[in-house]
């Protein structure tokens, strides 16, 4: 299920995890018990406590929602057998553990995009021939492959970076891919909607034609407001129609959770300080 009912109280967005369990118990301090949670992908890897992470998640039943992220998908795939470790993996504590085969199921069947109450939960970005009802449309597709018998098969086949753009008339792994593509890893692209894969920096180093996925003019996600991760050397970004919330919590940053508030203004802003897990310059 991938669109949500108004909840009375209005949840919270939490960032990248990438299995940052520690982290994620200082956050879940500071937030009513009760809070609605809603996790922007990436709930695994990298980090030191993958397996403690997506059980703690999963424990609070529907209080939280997650989209799933590239590091989750990865992990996916590599239980599979269809994608082999990273060396910078840090998943083996989910692949021997006892409840893996449960833990697998329900991130399978976790939502590629979300929407709810005018607010649009993706991991990564969104082009921007889409509108958000079209993103659900094609989140489901993919959805439907990742909780259908054949998700080892469409793992197999859905990991490259071509088609790099989107046109109507995609059809099977390629259209799927552009769709996990965009949503995954997306930060920048052309006005046309050609995305690059290689640059990972912040603002002042896009590629000559490239922009902030975010500021194409025109783009048809401007009605509503999208919350992401995934862009660490980007930061904490809070405006009108953009939440991005990846704040290197693996990379010794902070984890930020922001209240998902109709008037921006009450966009409450929760903060902890990370450990550093990982070495960006290694």
């Amino acid at each position: 299920m991938t669109t949500r009912k108004a909840s009375q109280a209005s949840p919270y967005a939490v960032g990248d995890l990438q299995g940052c369990a520690p982290s994620l118990d200082t956050l879940l301090a500071q937030v009513h018990p009760e809070t609605p949670l809603r996790f922007v992908g990436d709930l695994i890897n990298r980090g030191p406590a993958a397996l403690r992470t997506l059980r703690t998640v999963r424990a609070m039943g529907i209080r939280a929602e997650a989209v799933l992220g590239n590091h989750d998908i990865h992990f996916l795939a590599v239980a599979a057998g269809v994608r082999k470790r990273g060396k910078s993996d840090t998943l083996d504590d989910i692949l021997a553990a006892s409840d893996c085969e449960e833990l697998l199921s329900w991130l399978r069947h976790r939502p590629l995009a979300l929407l709810e109450n005018n607010f649009l939960l993706v991991h990564a970005g969104v082009l921007p021939q889409w509108t958000a009802t079209q993103v659900i449309d094609l989140a489901q597709e993919v959805e439907a492959q990742l909780q259908g018998p054949n998700w080892q098969g469409f793992l197999a086949d859905i990991f490259g970076n071509t088609p790099d753009r989107w046109h109507d008339g995609l059809r099977g792994i390629e259209r799927h891919r552009v769709v996990v593509n965009a949503l995954t890893r997306l930060r920048y692209c052309t006005v046309d909607g050609v995305m690059d894969f290689k640059t990972k920096e912040g603002l002042g180093k896009a590629p000559d034609g490239f922009m902030p996925w975010f500021d194409v003019p025109g783009r048809r996600t401007g009605d509503v407001t999208v919350v992401c991760g995934h862009w660490s050397t980007l930061g904490l970004v809070m405006r009108p129609d953009l939440m991005a919330l990846d704040t290197g919590c693996v990379w010794g940053g902070k984890l930020t959770a922001a209240r998902m508030a109709a008037d921006p203004a009450e966009r409450t802003v929760v903060q902890v300080d990370c450990p550093q897990y990982c070495d960006p310059l290694a």
